[in-house]
């Protein structure tokens, strides 16, 4: 059995709901008869349905092991169901097992050609085991679909990083805010497409954040991840004050306080003080 080698479990679950959620408790102040109908709502669920929405609440609770069975025994009837293929291998995903989870993605992806999801997350896996440029191909591949959420094109952009190709994935970081400026900020716990969130070279991975946040004039977050360069030892954070990206940004008073601080890796000598 293949694990993953980098990280444990370096993602995030984006772009989903569990529907379980549309059958809650009856809320105060319903009468017998709305709680009747509620009910009604829920009872009209298929068999088909109610498995689903089981193993998505597995999923939800992190139960991924108990999840994938449930999902496999529905694939029974369903094999070529490129959906759930794809939940499963997600499940096996998030269990560390990188070899089951290729396994299902690849099967989603052959029962869907047009499945921008698997594909994304086949590129998780190359990435968990730091073979970037396969999985470079595989979110290329997700985006060629046409329908690719933006996650795709951050994971895109931090497998540039890893390889030290920082202009191509500021290009892609920038399409990835263009299309949603708060793609970054997603915090998901269910889903279907997998957002990477983990890096091996994070200081410089930061750092071509914060040229993409600059680039749109988001100073709040280009402070932020600019510190978060420094503070990981980026040597070069300070290049930030000659960084045409940076112009539009230079002057905010966030910014600057992070570029005051002169720690000693710093490859930069600390900004003269202001004469009269």
């Amino acid at each position: 059995m293949r694990r993953f080698a980098l990280f444990a479990i370096p993602f995030v679950l984006l772009a989903g709901t569990v529907r379980a959620q549309q059958v809650p408790q009856a809320p105060l102040g319903t009468t017998p008869a709305d709680t009747a109908t509620e009910g009604s709502k829920a009872s009209a669920m298929t068999p088909r349905e109610v498995a689903e929405m089981r193993a998505e609440l597995m999923m939800a609770r992190k139960e991924y092991a108990e999840a994938a069975k449930a999902y496999q025994t529905i694939l029974i009837d369903d094999p070529r169901n490129a959906k759930l293929l794809n939940y499963v291998g997600m499940a096996y995903q998030q269990l560390g097992d990188a070899e089951q989870a290729e396994h299902y993605y690849k099967l989603a992806a052959r029962a869907d050609k047009t499945s921008a999801n698997a594909l994304n997350n086949l590129g998780t896996v190359e990435y968990s085991s730091q073979r970037y440029g396969k999985a470079i191909k595989y979110y290329k591949k997700a985006i060629a679909t046409g329908n690719a959420l933006p996650t795709v094109y951050t994971n895109l952009g931090y497998a540039y990083c890893s390889i030290k190709e920082f202009p191509k994935a500021l290009e892609v970081f920038n399409k990835a805010l263009a299309l949603d400026p708060e793609v970054f900020d997603h915090k998901g716990t269910s889903g279907s497409v997998l957002q990477q969130r983990t890096s091996a070279d994070p200081g410089s991975l930061n750092f071509t954040l914060a040229k993409s946040f600059a680039r749109i004039g988001d100073a709040e977050r280009a402070a932020r991840y600019l510190k978060l360069a420094r503070d990981e030892g980026y040597k070069q954070f300070r290049s930030a004050e000659k960084d045409p990206d940076f112009a539009s940004v230079l002057k905010d008073a966030r910014v600057q306080e992070v570029l005051r601080v002169h720690p000693a890796y710093a490859t930069e000598p600390p900004p003269k003080p202001a004469t009269n």
